[in-house]
């Protein structure tokens, strides 16, 4: 109960000493976004819940770092303090308002070229947030080359449980691509309407789960499929995928104005397959001359290739490996940036 007191140490305190902690990424305290539950006292040890607002927070280390450091300054008499997390993701109101999918974000991921790992990062991206605890589909809307069914080991076609399919799940992620509705190596030479149906109903006619985030695997380029896409369905925000080569860069940032012409959000370039052989700099150049962020880069690793086309996500296969953790670190990232998106969006909405 508000105000409960226990040897000296009140609710009231704890509270006021958790306003002084800032969110990081949302710059505002963790009182006043309404983080805080659960506010227990037992003699001197008091504990409480951190709500965030991903269960893929970045910070969570430093925002319990500094949670535990004013408690103990700032509130006489307590010795321990324990946190706990619990998360909830906000979700875009625009896509309920528009579709009827249980859906709270989505994440295009896309390229201005092919060639540069751009289903890699997208598969990577999703697994890593599924591992974090946020759930997750991914829905592969290249339709001439799917590859998404190869990465995460699945094959077959989907069942249809009443009018829509169920998609199919691995490594905690739900997956739907035009892959397991065509004969493997048919080719398809669909343009407008029948393209745009196509991607329509990868949304509207599959038995989606209640997703935190729906990670969109775009072919590369700036055609029908980015048009229709944007005219589909609401994006929370794209993610910009380049090599290293400047050559790379000129290709994304078409791809990337594409996107800023369709009133995409963008919430970052992601450089995949740096190191010696193809250079570094390419993600930071383009990010800069978009004004967007550079989210980070993966180091070219014959392990996320290998893994790729076994249908084991270097995340899976080799998680202590540096693309793993580049991974994970890049998911953890495109999160805190969707929850300042939704928030910015919404600025009188507080954690519910």
């Amino acid at each position: 109960m508000f105000g409960k007191k226990n040897n000296g140490i009140t609710e009231d305190a704890i509270r006021k000493a958790l306003s002084t902690v800032q969110e990081p990424e949302l710059h505002n305290d963790l009182i006043a976004l309404n983080m805080i539950r659960d506010i227990t006292i037992s003699g001197d040890q008091v504990g409480f819940t951190i709500m965030l607002t991903t269960p893929a927070c970045p910070l969570r280390g430093q925002m319990e770092a500094e949670s535990v450091a004013a408690v103990k300054s700032m509130v006489p008499g307590v010795s321990t303090v324990n946190v706990r997390f619990d998360a909830q993701v906000r979700a875009d109101n625009r896509i309920a308002d528009k579709l009827n999918i249980p859906i709270k974000n989505i994440v295009a991921v896309a390229s201005g070229k092919g060639g540069v790992g751009k289903s890699t990062v997208s598969t990577n991206l999703a697994v890593s947030l599924a591992l974090d605890g946020a759930k997750v589909g991914v829905l592969d809307a290249d339709i001439y080359g799917p590859n998404i069914p190869m990465m995460f080991g699945l094959s077959g076609k989907p069942r249809v449980e009443g009018n829509k399919m169920v998609p199919f799940s691995n490594f905690g992620v739900e997956v739907i691509s035009m892959g397991f509705l065509v004969p493997e190596g048919k080719a398809l030479v669909w343009r407008g309407p029948m393209l745009h149906k196509a991607i329509q109903q990868l949304f509207t006619d599959v038995a989606w789960s209640e997703l935190d985030y729906l990670i969109v695997d775009l072919p590369p380029g700036t055609g029908d499929a980015q048009l229709s896409l944007a005219q589909s369905v609401p994006l929370t925000g794209s993610i910009i995928v380049t090599g290293p080569q400047a050559v790379a860069v000129s290709d994304a940032l078409r791809g990337a104005e594409a996107f800023q012409q369709l009133q995409a959000p963008i919430l970052g370039v992601i450089e995949n397959m740096s190191g010696e052989i193809f250079g570094t700099g390419g993600g930071e150049s383009a990010a800069k001359t978009l004004g967007v962020e550079f989210l980070g880069r993966v180091e070219l690793d014959p392990a996320v290739r290998i893994g790729g086309d076994g249908g084991q996500p270097i995340v899976i296969s080799a998680p202590e490996s540096a693309a793993a953790h580049a991974f994970r670190q890049l998911a953890r990232l495109v999160a805190a940036r969707i929850s300042v998106m939704t928030m910015v969006s919404d600025p009188e909405l507080r954690i519910l």
